[in-house]
């Protein structure tokens, strides 16, 4: 089944970057300098950030529904991030290198069903997913973390 992944909005943070981290801190935000560590997934540009790169660490509602699955988690966003849009059935390279979890919701934001799966499965996992009929779309978390990576909807 042909599915499409979607990153955050460039444009939700952009303004951030503008402000003093005395204003950043005061919305819970962070300013991150990327070292050598491939542990920075920005959810922008859907890529790792580089060593020296600034990033934004950030609290973000990325489950916005009126269920007991709202959510919300931490997210990095790099300065220099570049609006990710992987075509169809496109699986960024950083989500290969990850354990993920992947978790389905209906319409309504229920949760129908979750799994977790290395990324080099992801497509597998996916489409097992989708034949749910119940799930509209899905959430990819990285497992260990817990945090959310990215969206995907039935392309």
């Amino acid at each position: 089944m042909p599915f499409q992944i979607h990153a955050l909005p460039a444009d939700t943070f952009a303004p951030l970057f503008a402000l003093s981290d005395d204003a950043l801190r005061a919305r819970d935000i962070r300013s991150i300098v990327a070292d050598d560590r491939p542990v920075y997934p920005c959810r922008v540009s859907l890529r790792d950030a580089a060593e020296g790169e600034r990033l934004l660490l950030l609290p973000y509602d990325h489950h916005r529904v009126d269920t007991p699955y709202r959510a919300s988690g931490p997210v990095y966003v790099r300065e220099a991030a570049t609006q990710a849009m992987p075509a169809i059935d496109e699986v960024p390279a950083l989500l290969r290198t990850r354990l993920l979890s992947l978790r389905a919701y209906d319409p309504r934001g229920m949760m129908v069903w979750a799994d977790v799966v290395p990324g080099t499965e992801v497509e597998a996992g996916l489409a097992a997913l989708f034949a749910i009929e119940r799930t509209a779309y899905i959430h990819i978390h990285y497992a260990k973390p817990g945090c959310y990576a990215c969206r995907v909807e039935r392309a």
